[in-house]
C-alpha cells in the first residue's frame, strides 16, 4: 500500500512521511491550516505557500517547506505534489506516487467555485482518500449567486431597521468567503478579533478582502449602526454579542441544512454555506479521479461507503481524528471581548 493507516495518521513508508497526522511526527505533509488537519508538535511541515502563513500564525515558529500547486517533489521512494482543494486559501489535495501506483488524500475540499479559494481540480489516481462530511443526499448547496442574495437581503433588512446583522462563521475561510459575497455599500463590515487576525494574515499574502472594522472595547458602535458583524459561532453564545443590543443573528454552515441543528443554534437565520463538498460534489469528485478504491473519512462514512459499494467501488471506512466541521468546536479568542 502507498499509505498505511496508523495511530498517528496516514503514513507513507516509501517516503517516511505522514499526511495530516494528529500525533507528533518528524515529517508532516499538511493539506491546509485548519486545526484538525494542522496540528502542533511536528518536527517539520510541508504545505503550499498559500497555506503556510496561517499555519505559522496558529502554530508559531515551526520548521516549514513551502511548495507551489502542481510542483513535484521526490521524497525517498515517493513522488508527491499538491493540488487545489477549493476549501480555503492554500488548501490542497496531496498526490502520492510510489512504483507507478497513485494515491490522493483529499483533505477537506469543495468542488463548487467561490471568490476566495483556488478552484478544486480533479486528480487522477488509483486510490482516493476522501472526506464525506456532508455525505448524505439531503446536503445540496445553492449557487454562490443565490447565497449572496440571501445574505445581502438579510443584512439590508437589518440595516434598514438600524440593527446589526451578526453572523457566525469560522475565522479561517468561511468568514473571508462571506466578505467576498456581501455588498459593502449596505454598510460597514465589523469583525471579531479572531476573524480580523486571520484577515491580516491573508491580506499580507495578497488575498483581496473588503475594508473591515475590528471590534474592540473602544469601537464606536453607534457610528457603525446597521453594520454586518462577522464572528466565530462560539462568540454568538457568550457575552460578547450583548454589546450589539437588539441585533439579528445568523449562522453560516452546511449544517444549517438540517432543521434540528438550526433550532439548537437558536439563531434568527441559518445560511447553508459550506466549504466542504455536498453529496453531488463528493460523487462527482470521486468519479473524476477515476479511482476504483475509495477510503471514506470523517462524516457520514458508513452510509457513504455503502453507497459507493453499491455503485461498484472498492470502498472502505477509515477512522481518523479530523473534524466534521468547525461549527461546534472553534473557540473565539478572548481578546477584544
Amino acid at each position: 500500500m502507498v499509505l498505511e493507516f496508523r495511530d498517528e495518521g496516514l503514513y507513507c513508508p516509501a517516503g517516511d512521511f505522514w499526511v495530516d497526522p494528529w500525533r507528533p511526527v518528524d515529517r508532516a505533509l499538511v493539506t491546509h491550516g485548519h486545526a484538525d488537519h494542522s496540528y502542533a508538535g511536528h518536527r517539520s511541515y510541508m504545505a503550499t505557500h498559500a497555506a503556510l502563513p496561517v499555519m505559522r500564525h496558529r502554530l508559531g515558529d515551526i520548521r516549514t517547506d513551502g511548495v507551489a500547486f502542481g510542483e513535484t517533489r521526490v521524497i525517498g521512494g515517493a513522488t508527491v505534489s499538491f493540488h487545489p482543494a477549493g476549501h480555503v486559501p492554500g488548501s490542497a489535495q496531496i498526490r502520492i506516487e510510489v512504483g507507478g501506483e497513485v494515491w490522493v488524500v483529499s483533505g477537506d475540499y469543495k468542488t463548487g467555485p467561490d471568490k476566495l479559494s483556488e478552484p478544486w481540480e480533479p486528480v487522477r489516481c488509483h486510490a482516493f482518500i476522501t472526506e464525506c462530511t456532508f455525505g448524505l443526499p439531503v446536503f445540496a448547496w445553492e449557487s454562490e449567486a443565490e447565497l449572496e442574495r440571501q445574505v445581502n437581503e438579510w443584512w439590508a433588512s437589518c440595516a434598514a431597521d438600524g440593527r446589526f446583522a451578526v453572523v457566525g462563521a469560522y475565522s479561517l475561510g468561511k468568514a473571508q468567503r462571506l466578505m467576498t459575497m456581501v455588498d459593502p455599500s449596505i454598510g460597514p463590515i465589523l469583525t471579531h478579533g479572531a476573524v480580523e487576525n486571520t484577515n491580516a494574515v491573508l491580506r499580507a499574502q495578497g488575498v483581496a478582502l473588503p475594508d473591515t472594522v475590528r471590534v474592540t472595547r473602544e469601537t464606536d458602535l453607534k457610528a457603525n449602526a446597521g453594520g454586518l458583524v462577522i464572528a466565530p459561532p462560539s462568540a454568538l453564545a457568550g457575552g460578547w454579542i450583548k454589546k450589539f443590543g437588539n441585533c439579528s443573528t445568523g449562522i453560516a454552515s452546511g449544517w444549517m441544512a438540517l432543521r434540528g441543528v438550526r433550532r439548537r443554534r437558536a439563531a434568527d437565520r441559518g445560511f447553508v454555506i459550506s466549504d466542504h463538498a455536498d453529496w453531488l460534489g463528493l460523487n462527482d469528485a470521486i468519479a473524476a479521479t477515476g479511482a476504483e478504491r475509495i477510503f471514506a473519512t470523517h462524516g457520514y462514512t458508513s452510509t457513504f461507503h455503502r453507497w459507493l459499494r453499491d455503485k461498484g467501488y472498492d470502498a472502505h471506512v477509515v477512522s481518523t481524528e479530523y473534524g466534521d466541521d468547525q461549527l461546534e468546536t472553534e473557540d473565539a479568542e478572548a481578546e477584544d471581548a
